[in-house]
């Protein structure tokens, strides 16, 4: 008895493992987009179109990214990142949710490149770390438990 018992923990921990890796593999794709749109907007506008504030473009060109990775990420991580996970039956309860936890990850990101291009003066690269390393940890939790459960 004790063996199934374990048999189905460690089942539980390898399906687990598989959607971590597939939300990565999801995540790191949708990153990749979100970069390609944001880096040479925030990069390059500038020198183009100067503004007062040069932590301006950066806003705006975070704000594109997401729109754009926002739109892919969604149909990526319903369709394969949590797969078996929940119900999909109701596109407007789990669109609804994706789309908080997608402003919330858009807050924390948006005030990374303000406080970072912005009072940090730092390079229009900086935000890129924190939108890699720290936001989808959350957003792991937030689609798993919360948005696909």
């Amino acid at each position: 008895m004790a063996t199934l018992q374990a048999d189905g923990k460690i089942d539980q921990f390898r399906a687990l493992f598989w959607q971590i890796v597939r939300f990565g593999l999801t995540g790191g794709a949708a990153t990749v987009i979100y970069a390609a749109v944001y880096w040479p907007i925030a990069t390059y506008a500038q020198v183009r179109w100067p503004l007062e504030h040069r932590s301006v473009w950066p806003l705006i060109a975070n704000v594109l990214g997401y729109l754009v990775s926002m739109m892919a990420g969604y149909v990526i991580h319903s369709r394969w990142s949590f797969r078996g996970v929940g119900e999909r039956g109701n596109v407007a309860r789990t669109g609804g949710r994706y789309l908080v936890v997608m402003l919330v990850s858009f807050t924390m990101n948006t005030f990374f490149v303000w406080f970072l291009t912005g009072p940090m003066h730092g390079a229009t690269w900086w935000p890129l770390v924190t939108n890699v390393f720290v936001t989808p940890m959350l957003t792991f939790v937030l689609y798993r438990f919360w948005v696909f459960a």
